[in-house]
């Protein structure tokens, strides 16, 4: 009796492991044409199921908690991974992933607790754990690709930025347009699937519900929320991700700091 629950999930897991036979066309495929991916794919996907059967049982001992404390710790963790992730993609960036990881908490914890205060969600971990992945992991692209693209934006046109200063600016003057330009790129993906959701392909919220007998009603009306926390996530971590990487890009004299911007 006590392992019901290992044979129910064994058996659920067999139509996953169908679903692998996809791969194996893939893998095919890549040979045949010669694109040196097999291993790759088959690496990817073998984490990928490691990776959520783990989270699943992860999940399930949380979701039978009454401790709310499992629900921070399981919060933090998904922006320290996310915080390290993108500060690999801004690597020219001192301290990146710390930037990264203070950018994301701070948008997120920010649009959630609007979201709370606002009775949109229940403080419950079936509610709170999956709505925060779903912020954290767009905040996380977003942030990584602000912080690359302002780095290297002002590296190109360090003469511009320097005669700036050197004309009376203050740091925020003069890297105002790498700035504006960074987090337009950044944040566009995102306004474009708002802009095109529910026209071009159905969200993974709404389709996971749909699947699971909600009517698309009901469906719809959760992606409606879904969009709006994403875009107020993304927005509040891209611009805070700017205002934490000035001190690395300047001196205490308000140049800009020329090892920054040198390395490859």
């Amino acid at each position: 009796m006590d392992f019901e629950w290992m044979r129910d999930f064994l058996e659920g897991m067999l139509k996953p492991l169908a679903a692998t036979m996809v791969v194996v066309m893939a893998v095919l495929l890549s040979y045949l044409q010669k694109l040196g991916l097999e291993r790759e794919m088959i690496y990817s996907i073998a984490r990928a199921f490691l990776q959520l059967s783990i989270i699943g049982f992860v999940l399930q001992f949380i979701f039978s908690q009454e401790n709310s404390l499992w629900i921070i710790l399981a919060y933090l963790f998904m922006v320290s991974v996310a915080g390290y992730t993108a500060g690999q993609r801004a690597k020219h960036v001192p301290r990146g992933k710390y930037v990264a990881g203070a950018s994301i908490l701070a948008g997120t914890a920010v649009t959630m607790f609007l979201l709370l205060v606002l009775n949109v969600f229940p403080f419950t971990p079936r509610y709170i754990i999956p709505v925060a992945g779903m912020m954290v992991g767009n905040a996380m692209t977003v942030t990584g690709v602000t912080m690359k693209r302002l780095r290297d934006d002002i590296r190109t046109q360090m003469n511009l930025v320097e005669t700036a200063l050197a004309l009376g600016a203050t740091p925020r003057q003069a890297t105002l347009q790498q700035v504006k330009r960074a987090l337009v790129i950044a944040l566009s993906p995102v306004l474009d699937n708002a802009k095109t959701v529910g026209l071009i392909s159905l969200p993974g919220a709404m389709t996971g519900l749909i699947m699971g007998g909600a009517s698309p009603l009901e469906a719809i009306q959760l992606q409606i929320v879904v969009m709006n926390m994403l875009v107020g996530a993304s927005t509040v971590s891209s611009i805070m991700s700017t205002y934490l990487c000035w001190p690395s890009f300047f001196t205490k004299t308000f140049q800009l700091e020329t090892k920054v911007f040198t390395a490859e």
